[in-house]
């Protein structure tokens, strides 16, 4: 039987911290975790102090967006009702890829992007103008 879908923060026996929608779910008398689109967030500062943070997948080899865990693998839960950390896990999950790669398709919208010879010409234009 199934509970109710609620977003936690989960720290793993082994040090581990990740940020995911979860349920439990009781299986041959055993209660498991199931968890949806688990992440690891990564807090950064630049030199100025402003901090923001880096949201990655949990597991980077894989396609699955489900998983499994048992509990006796969890040494906490912590239900979250932090509306930023659900808004930038909602975030994630809506900008993955439909296909089977949870890799970010090339846009201009990241940066300029360029070919190798060309950008080879231009650094080497700068290299001289300096």
């Amino acid at each position: 039987m199934m509970e109710e879908d609620f977003y936690a923060t989960l720290k793993f026996k082994n040090g581990e911290e990740i940020f995911a929608k979860v349920s439990f779910s009781d299986e041959n008398e055993k209660t498991v975790l199931i968890v949806f689109s688990p992440i690891v967030m990564k807090e950064f500062k630049n030199k100025i102090g402003v901090t923001g943070y880096k949201v990655e997948p949990w597991l980077k080899t894989t396609t699955d967006d489900m998983f499994i865990i048992d509990m006796e693998d969890i040494l906490t839960i912590s239900e979250s009702s932090d509306i930023e950390m659900i808004m930038m896990h909602q975030s994630y999950v809506r900008q993955l890829p439909n296909g089977k790669d949870n890799r970010y398709p090339i846009d201009r919208k990241m940066g300029y992007i360029s070919n190798v010879n060309d950008a080879k010409e231009i650094l080497e234009k700068i290299f001289k103008n300096s």
